[in-house]
């Protein structure tokens, strides 16, 4: 598994909508990118001017919304996650 550093989390994003609300299917080259997904591991934190660690407001298994084009996607074991600093999430549900 991923071990983030710092103030970084990893994010396994949430499925694409496969089709609209009306029933058509929706070809891959046109899904939109999701914004959504579940904390799967946590940095320990950042330092603050002083040296200090500042704890992470996010925990696993959180639910996050983060910006369209925020942090980096990897795939570990067929498996894709996307890694962001915790300032790129923008709430937890």
């Amino acid at each position: 598994m991923i071990k983030p550093l710092a103030d970084r989390i990893v994010v396994k994003p949430a499925e694409a909508e496969k089709k609209t609300s009306s029933g058509l299917f929706i070809p891959d080259n046109a899904k939109e990118k999701p914004m959504q997904g579940k904390v799967v591991a946590v940095g320990p934190g950042r330092k603050n001017d002083k040296g200090e660690l500042v704890a992470m407001e996010v925990k696993v298994g959180d639910e996050v919304l983060y910006g369209k084009y925020s942090g980096t996607e990897v795939t570990v074991d067929g498996e894709t996650y996307l890694i962001v600093k915790e300032s790129d999430v923008i709430a937890t549900l």
